[in-house]
């Protein structure tokens, strides 16, 4: 897919892996429209990358509804979509609470597909376009501690895949971003540092570069970094001996 001269949607342009995004989409030379809720870190962005952002916040239905309803139509065509928006929520099961499940489940799953949903019979009626969804390898594994959240980034893979085999033929593709570490904001968001000494966490720029090489080259899938694909195919194939390893080393 052509980005160049392409109209593209970032969520959570404000910060982490949307903001790299959203930059380097407005650098290969697309029109950017940047979605999120830090209104000072949205103005520096477009004051210093003539990129078109608007505070919108993905959780509340109603505020989403009303983006797709009357915000969304007055935008130019959407050709790339890239839902980076997420939420995390680290402790375990028992103290998450209804709030926090009607959160994970509002943004990290029910706001990509509303978007998705909302931007597709364009992209379908123009034959080309692009879906890009940030999931997690939490999604994937499945994370103590963060079993909601890891539910919800599975859910969005899955929702991916689907998508992208329901789109066959019509010139339009879905693509899942499956990201390790990333040094972000998002660990003190979730509730909990990351203290870990390996995997070091990647810089956003290298999961957008990532994102803009999956869109070039009309990827399906991305892991970012490409080793994580070890650990996935040892708990798909040998999940008994995944499953010690993990016991053993976290």
């Amino acid at each position: 897919m052509n980005i160049a001269g392409s109209t593209a949607l970032v969520t959570g342009a404000s910060s982490g892996i949307g903001r790299a995004v959203a930059i380097a989409l407005s650098q290969a030379g697309a029109q950017v429209v940047g979605l999120g809720r830090d209104v000072p870190a949205l103005r520096s962005l477009a004051e210093t990358n003539g990129i078109t952002m608007l505070p919108v916040d993905l959780e509340p239905a109603d505020e989403l509804q009303h983006f797709v309803e009357h915000s969304l139509p007055d935008l130019p065509p959407v050709d790339i979509l890239v839902n980076c928006a997420g939420s995390g929520r680290f402790a375990p099961l028992a103290e998450h609470s209804a709030r926090d499940i009607d959160r994970l489940l509002d943004v990290n799953v029910r706001a990509p597909i509303a978007l998705a949903k909302a931007v597709l019979p364009g992209m379908r009626q123009r034959g080309r376009g692009r879906v890009v969804n940030v999931a997690s390898i939490a999604g994937r594994l499945g994370v103590p501690n963060e079993t909601v959240y890891s539910a919800t980034k599975g859910a969005l893979a899955v929702f991916s895949r689907a998508l992208d085999a329901e789109l066959a033929g019509t010139g339009v593709g879905v693509t899942v971003v499956i990201p390790g570490v990333v040094q972000t904001s998002f660990f003190e968001r979730r509730g909990a540092p990351y203290d870990r000494g390996w995997p070091r966490p990647l810089p956003p720029e290298r999961v957008a570069r990532a994102i803009m090489r999956a869109i070039a080259r009309d990827r399906s899938e991305v892991v970012v970094p490409g080793w994580l694909r070890i650990p996935i195919w040892l708990q798909s194939t040998l999940p008994g001996l995944y499953g010690r390893l993990e016991r053993w080393f976290g």
